[in-house]
């Protein structure tokens, strides 16, 4: 097999620890052979994937390609392997959802369809701002994560990508004779940063009208008409509406939510989940666009 998926789990422990020694110690093997499953990809691929001197470790151009094609490769063999056996899936997975994901009707979807394929498997479901479900993520107290992807962060497999938008009350007027009423996250924040950096960009005067840690405060506070928020268009709050244009406030740019498992080869159910998440998520943003178009 040309793409070995236990030669590419050695190749990618090893672009993860920086050495060839620690990524043995991590995958529980000699050094040796983490060292043959490497130059078996070397002659597999016909390429030098890392530069070694006796101090470092360093991806040529080809390893940092063959990094990005290995995830993919191991998911779909990990989806193979399940599809072709008979087995069913035990055990549990730690979860992570961001809080516009736990209040969409998305989630409940997902949860529906990922329990009916898959009843065996028990949940553990955590709600939370993106920054803490990286952080308790990276400590090993979850398994898998959905939420935005997070400045400079690489890891995961994106969902969708869309515009954040300015949501008000209904009947909400900017004054324009005071500073700009925000109602926003606590700082760490993805989506506060975002907000920020739009209005001091825009040269815009603001106010921190009310601060929350949970959507459903702050969704009901910019419903009550205490300011503007800013949120993901296709998980859009009910309550509220985007503001358009004329509203005269700054693009808020991009964001995008990924899956993120906590290690590069996760479990049979952790790839469950991130899978169902993936092909419902995707649907449900696609459907989002169309109804936009309309």
């Amino acid at each position: 097999m040309l793409y070995d998926p236990n030669l590419l789990v050695s190749f990618l422990a090893v672009t993860e620890a920086g050495s060839f020694s620690e990524a043995a110690r991590r995958r529980g093997l000699r050094q040796s052979t983490v060292s043959q499953h490497v130059r078996r990809l070397e002659q597999a691929t016909r390429r030098r994937l890392f530069d070694r001197d006796t101090h470092s470790v360093a991806l040529t151009v080809d390893g940092q390609a063959l990094t990005l094609l290995a995830s993919d490769i191991l998911v779909a063999h990990s989806r193979a392997e399940r599809y072709f056996s008979h087995a069913e899936l035990r055990g549990r997975v730690r979860f992570g959802a961001s809080e516009d994901f736990a209040l969409s009707p998305l989630l409940p979807e997902v949860l529906r369809a990922f329990a009916s394929r898959h009843p065996a498997v028990d949940l553990e479901m955590t709600v939370g701002l993106a920054a803490d479900l990286y952080e308790r993520m990276d400590q090993g107290s979850l398994d898998l994560i959905f939420a935005k992807r997070r400045a400079g962060e690489e890891r995961g497999r994106s969902v969708w990508r869309e515009d954040m938008v300015w949501v008000a009350a209904k009947d909400w007027r900017r004054d324009p004779d005071r500073p700009l009423p925000i109602v926003v996250y606590p700082p760490r924040s993805i989506t506060r940063e975002a907000v920020l950096i739009a209005l001091e960009g825009a040269d815009i005067p603001w106010r921190i009208a009310c601060s929350c840690g949970s959507l459903s405060g702050l969704v009901g506070a910019v419903a009550g008409g205490l300011g503007v928020g800013a949120q993901s268009a296709c998980l859009k709050a009910d309550g509220v509406v985007a503001l358009g244009p004329e509203a005269g406030l700054p693009a808020l740019g991009a964001t995008e939510f990924v899956v993120v498992p906590a290690v590069r080869r996760p479990s049979a159910p952790v790839e469950a989940l991130a899978g169902t998440i993936l092909d419902l998520g995707r649907a449900y943003h696609s459907a989002f666009q169309s109804d936009c178009r309309i």
